[in-house]
């Protein structure tokens, strides 16, 4: 599978649990505008996903309105390689993880940290 061009409105879904998830962790720092999410080079296969609280809306990146609670951004860079992915947060036993499904991803390491994608 290939990097696909942005299409508004198809770059990231959220589960109900990850909605649920993300709200709860924006309403326990006051003074957060919502969640940066995106991607960067790291570890043994190419990228790995990030995550930040943010007090304002970072400068241009795009705003996705999810709740009347959640506001997540990503980044222009990030777009292509989030394109129809979907975060939910899943429980197991006694841990639970916010799980990216990401189609673009080709190949992930062994630890789970890093992913491939074709461009």
């Amino acid at each position: 599978m290939t990097v696909q061009t942005f299409i508004p409105g198809k770059s990231l879904t959220l589960t109900a649990a990850a909605i649920r998830h993300m709200e709860k962790k924006v309403q326990e720092k006051p003074g957060t505008a919502g969640i940066h999410i995106g991607v960067k080079p790291s570890g043994c296969s190419g990228y790995m996903y990030v995550m930040d609280l943010v007090e304002s809306a970072p400068a241009d990146e795009v705003e996705m309105k999810v709740s009347d609670a959640l506001t997540i951004f990503i980044d222009q860079d990030s777009l292509p390689v989030l394109q129809g992915t979907e975060l939910d947060y899943v429980k197991q036993g006694l841990n639970a993880t916010l799980q990216f499904r990401n189609p673009n991803a080709t190949s992930e390491c062994g630890c789970g940290e890093s992913f491939s994608v074709t461009k």
